[in-house]
């Protein structure tokens, strides 16, 4: 995510401007920025470890386990189905990883909006905490199918909201779990484009802009 602050806060409808070091590679289990409703009404943009850690979780492993949620059986897992009713997010992007399969080995693809602009993923969060230690905020990412774009490198992609549907998605007072899966469809591939980096990004240690140029011109 390296969209400037200013831009973040108008497109996600934010009080003030957030100041968000940028990334280009963010790996399971670090951090990810995300918007979720306040009690006010308002909303606020929050760092939440990505892996979801169920309230009831007796070890916070369980984490990297869960950073993905499948929108067809989302409302039903003993793990999410009480964030989709009532702890719901935004989870901020400007791009994404797939790896396809190519014989034996896996080429990473970086997918984003044709015109550059930020996106924000369905996303669930909890907060979980530890016998002896401070409160864990945490959050996965729900998945559906691919669109055309997407389904010639994987058969997953992420759930991207359209802008039209981040108010009901984000909206406490929706608690019908049938009324937000319906959101969780694949966002239209003419928006979108996808084309191969570097192996670069298989290493969580690597998150510089190079990770994002395209690989015949790296």
């Amino acid at each position: 995510m390296a969209t400037p602050g200013q831009v973040i806060a108008e497109v996600f409808g934010l009080d003030e401007v957030p100041e968000l070091a940028p990334r280009f590679n963010i790996a399971p289990t670090q951090a990810v920025a995300a918007v979720r409703a306040r009690a006010d009404g308002g909303r606020e943009l929050v760092a939440l470890t990505w892996g979801l850690i169920p309230s009831w979780s007796k070890d916070r492993a369980i984490g990297s386990r869960m950073i993905n949620a499948r929108a067809e059986t989302v409302g039903e897992k003993p793990a999410f189905r009480a964030a989709l009713r009532a702890r719901r997010c935004l989870v901020l992007a400007d791009g994404f990883y797939e790896w396809q399969k190519l014989g034996t080995r896996k080429q990473p693809h970086h997918i984003r909006m044709r015109d550059g602009r930020p996106f924000a993923f369905a996303g669930l969060w909890e907060r979980w905490t530890p016998p002896d230690g401070d409160p864990v905020e945490s959050c996965t990412i729900i998945t559906t199918v691919p669109n055309e774009v997407v389904a010639p490198i994987h058969d997953r992609m992420p759930v991207i909201l359209a802008p039209a549907d981040l108010d009901r998605w984000l909206d406490p007072g929706t608690r019908d779990p049938a009324t937000v899966a319906a959101l969780l469809r694949p966002y239209p591939g003419r928006d979108m484009t996808a084309y191969p980096v570097s192996l670069r990004v298989n290493s969580p240690g690597a998150d510089d802009p190079s990770c994002v140029v395209p690989l015949n011109a790296a």
